[in-house]
């Protein structure tokens, strides 16, 4: 006969356990909430929303939706990017008077390039308890399915709107040797990895990965040579939240950089930008685009 019946999933059970648990009271619990897929959502997280007296949330329509889901109601509290300080104090306020409150964003992790992070600095300030409830994240997700063997990563998250600070940041990640994961918008991804090409050059590998755990997913690997061509390929990957990862940089990218910009130094005594990152190109055999990225930063430098 068989014992499948004996091991068979029973969430009766595991909620049964969950109360065992302590969940003190005055503490401000961070909940992670699914970042597509409603069923990505922790057992110990439907037990503690279900606990709280409120949960603070970056959209209150969003959150009342994804309660609903579950089957639970709790009253909200609007937290997000421009009442965190003034949010902060009433949530503090709360606390002290002994409640338990929650914080979750619109999706994903609570304070990772969402708000959140004021929030919980202003409670710990005050001497209050965090805890965090881990679960989904679109920038973890898409790192183990990249398949780039590295044992470090660098969050950036969202780049700069602006061209020129955008390149700014960019050239100060020239020469990490971490994964580099960032976040960007559907309306961005094309100028954004345009950026990317000419910064990094088309060697490094790039990892796209759209619409995590929804019904269009796609994760995709490809050079950022190729990258142009496979977004045109589909105008539907001009929608969808992305989240982006570079491999980092090479083991000899460093003695590279620096042999750059000391050709660069002579060049640009007597030629301009374009003229001194296209020699150079010729020179050392680097990639002319991110010659010239490094050229019109040492320019930029000296006026």
């Amino acid at each position: 006969m068989s014992q499948d019946h004996d091991t068979a999933f029973n969430p009766s059970a595991l909620f049964e356990a969950l109360k065992l648990q302590s969940y003190p009271n005055a503490t401000l619990y961070i909940v992670a909430t699914p970042i597509g897929n409603s069923a990505d959502i922790s057992l110990r997280a439907l037990h503690l929303l279900n606990l709280v007296d409120a949960v603070a949330c970056e959209d209150t329509r969003n959150t009342a939706q994804l309660l609903t889901r579950y089957g639970l109601h709790k009253p909200l509290i609007a937290a997000h990017q421009h009442n965190e300080h003034e949010v902060a104090a009433k949530i503090i306020s709360r606390l002290q008077a002994g409640e338990r409150i929650a914080l979750v964003s619109d999706a994903g992790t609570p304070a990772v390039s969402d708000p959140g992070a004021i929030i919980v600095d202003a409670v710990r300030t005050a001497g209050l308890r965090v805890s965090p409830l881990p679960g989904a994240s679109a920038a973890i997700s898409a790192l183990s399915a990249s398949g780039l063997v590295n044992d470090q990563f660098y969050f950036v998250g969202f780049l700069p709107a602006k061209a020129g600070q955008r390149d700014s940041v960019l050239q100060g990640l020239l020469q990490v040797p971490a994964s580099l994961i960032f976040y960007e918008a559907p309306h961005r991804i094309i100028e954004s990895t345009q950026a990317l090409l000419n910064a990094f050059g088309g060697d490094r590998r790039i990892i796209f990965a759209r619409e995590l755990t929804k019904l269009f997913e796609e994760i995709h690997r490809c050079t950022l040579s190729e990258a142009a061509t496979w977004l045109a390929q589909d105008s539907h990957r001009e929608k969808g939240e992305y989240v982006l990862i570079i491999e980092g940089a090479s083991s000899n990218s460093s003695d590279d950089e620096l042999e750059a910009k000391r050709v660069l130094t002579i060049l640009l005594s007597e030629l301009s930008v374009k003229q001194a990152a296209a020699l150079a190109a010729q020179i050392t055999g680097q990639k002319k685009n991110a010659l010239y990225q490094i050229a019109l930063a040492m320019k930029q430098e000296e006026e």
